[in-house]
């Protein structure tokens, strides 16, 4: 399954992680790709949706997280192990090599 996540919203993220997480538990293989606004989603922790506690379960289940290299860059930013540098390449290969899509 490949989860697109292009929001800011931290309620929004923190639930595209937790329904990734749920799916992995199912059995499926998953990957993250973080586009546009969504790579900024190390920064949006709230009291309540503490999106970097998502997104470690997802990846300690055996998830994975890409982050566009083009919207990193125009945030100035050079990802992190969390949210590596990826491509559009990458992304193409999420959505044509799953058989499942999801945006958030």
């Amino acid at each position: 399954m490949g989860i697109i996540i292009y929001s800011d919203d931290s309620e929004t993220v923190w639930n595209a992680f937790r329904f990734g997480s749920f799916a992995l538990a199912e059995g499926d293989s998953v990957k993250v790709f973080l586009l546009g606004k969504g790579v900024e989603c190390e920064s949006l922790d709230t009291s309540k949706f503490v999106v970097t506690e998502q997104m470690r379960t997802f990846l300690d289940a055996g998830g994975e997280i890409f982050a566009c290299g083009s919207c990193l860059k125009i945030r100035q930013s050079e990802g992190s192990d969390v949210c590596p540098l990826s491509t559009m390449r990458d992304l193409y290969d999420i959505v044509t090599e799953s058989d499942k899509t999801v945006t958030f």
